[in-house]
């Protein structure tokens, strides 16, 4: 394994891959103090208020003068970005991939309405979270009748899920908006081939309120529950969750090509290794789907400051530049709004792991958009219908951010993390991790090591390895979350709670 990496031939620090000791001579610069892995070190004198440049980029600029071979980290450096800020289109020539000879398949469900799924499971969607333990519950006793049914069933029909929040009533202005958006785009993912929606009756975001929000729908494949209108709820939703087993066990797996699969990109718990080895090798899957056909959704705009010319640059044409300016300026009038400072961030487990400021983690998050054009700008909760990279608005916290890809259609989520993390979001949320110690240490979370591009894996052989294992699970592979029956889902909270 290297010592050390220099991304750059700009930059003017080196990553350390390992722990350096001091006196360890770097590029003809000795070391003046341990650098540990995950880390910067200097390679010449930088004076206080100059660059410090990585990824070929300003990552924030000198607090003090700099001396070759110093530990570079939050002491000796700080953010140099500004607020909202005024942007000029200079459109540079994005990666446009070779048109395929053929287009590889998956093995996935083709839906009446001409959407595809990954899994067909049944989802109970409550409308409030005065229902939560009725779904779960209700979602309990489905999954042990379901283990009693036939060999076809059971291999058809794969989980009956309810996905718990505390949301749907005493919310006001778009802070309802949101709940009622998400939990319709829920309703209407093809994931799910049958859904239940659990209501209480007199919330704010109530069935009949709610029905417009999903839009037309099979009545085989949705069915609803008011649960203050029925005696016994538990015996009602029995016999709903029966008909929706028996609608969805009608689907079986086929060739689905590449081309229909929409993939969700997140990274969190991120480190020193995340924009050199588990981002970047994502990026090049996304450009490899894209290539396809497919669609990528890359979102976390706060981490995105620092390094949003990159993506905005290249937009393929001026209308998205101009959305792109806006995801970026409205989230930032949103941190000003609640009084809060933009640029908060990196959290303490990212400085823990070598990141210093905000430009030094969105310039590693962005590496996960790979070198394609964007192609789609759209809004929280708004559902991706471009093919190619799209850019979504929500916060960077994982798992708003992670039910927001799913809500927009993601099939699959790929997160990348230097730290660890078990959670899930309604999809299959596939962990791949930065560093080949944390795979080690927590296989029964990480599902990929992209830890082995600092050791001895070459590239191009990983992200093939990496493309095909996102279709084994595409085909129904079951990642580390799902093994562990966690499914989690989170509405991005904005406005008054009455």
């Amino acid at each position: 394994m290297k010592t050390y990496i220099k991304i750059n031939e700009n930059d003017n620090v080196i990553v350390a891959l390992r722990d350096i000791a001091p006196g360890t001579e770097i590029e003809g610069v000795k070391a003046a103090e341990e650098i540990p892995a995950g880390h910067k070190m200097a390679l010449k004198d930088i004076a206080k208020g100059e660059p410090v440049i990585k990824y070929g980029y300003r990552i924030g600029n000198a607090k003090e003068d700099i001396k070759p071979g110093a530990w570079i980290h939050t002491h000796n450096v700080g953010t140099a970005l500004g607020e909202i800020l005024e942007y000029t289109y200079e459109p540079v020539e994005a990666h446009k991939a070779a048109e395929p000879e053929s287009i590889p398949t998956f093995m996935g469900f083709k839906r009446p309405d001409g959407k595809v799924a990954v899994r067909n499971e049944i989802w109970i969607i409550p409308t409030v979270g005065c229902v939560n333990n009725i779904a779960t519950a209700i979602a309990n006793k489905a999954n042990a009748s379901l283990m009693g049914m036939s060999d076809i069933v059971r291999s058809r029909v794969e989980e009956v899920i309810a996905f718990p929040h505390p949301y749907g009533c005493s919310q006001m202005g778009d802070d309802q908006e949101n709940t009622r958006e998400i939990l319709s785009d829920l309703i209407n993912h093809p994931n799910a081939g049958g859904v239940l929606v659990l209501g209480l009756g007199c919330e704010n975001s109530n069935i009949d309120v709610l029905k417009p929000y999903i839009g037309e729908y099979d009545e085989n494949r949705v069915k609803f529950l008011v649960c203050q209108e029925v005696e016994d709820e538990m015996a009602e939703a029995e016999k709903l969750i029966e008909e929706l087993i028996g609608y969805a066990a009608s689907f079986v797996r086929e060739p689905v090509p590449v081309s229909k699969l929409i993939i969700g990109m997140k990274c969190g718990g991120s480190d020193g290794f995340s924009g050199i080895t588990a981002n970047p090798l994502v990026g090049r899957f996304s450009d490899m789907l894209t290539s396809k056909g497919g669609t990528t959704i890359l979102t976390e705009v706060p981490e995105m400051f620092g390094a949003e010319t990159i993506l905005m640059n290249r937009c393929e044409n001026e209308e998205l530049f101009e959305k792109t300016v806006n995801l970026i300026n409205d989230f930032k009038q949103y941190f000003k709004d609640n009084n809060q400072t933009i640029y908060e961030n990196p959290s303490p487990g990212n400085k823990k792991g070598g990141i210093s400021t905000l430009e030094d983690k969105s310039l590693g998050c962005t590496q996960k958009s790979g070198s394609s054009p964007v192609k789609g700008v759209l809004s929280y909760g708004e559902r991706v219908v471009n093919p190619g990279l799209n850019l979504l608005s929500a916060p960077g916290n994982d798992l708003v951010a992670a039910t927001a890809l799913a809500a927009s259609g993601a099939h699959i989520v790929l997160f990348t993390t230097g730290r660890g993390t078990p959670f899930a979001c309604p999809v299959p949320t596939m962990k791949i991790s930065t560093n080949s110690r944390l795979a080690g240490k927590k296989s029964n979370w990480i599902d990929f090591n992209a830890g082995v591009l600092v050791e001895d894996a070459e590239w191009d052989e990983t992200a093939k390895k990496f493309f095909d294992f996102v279709i084994k699970v595409a085909s129904g592979e079951k990642v580390a979350s799902e093994r562990a029956g966690f499914h989690d889902m989170a509405i991005f909270k904005k406005g008054v709670t009455l």
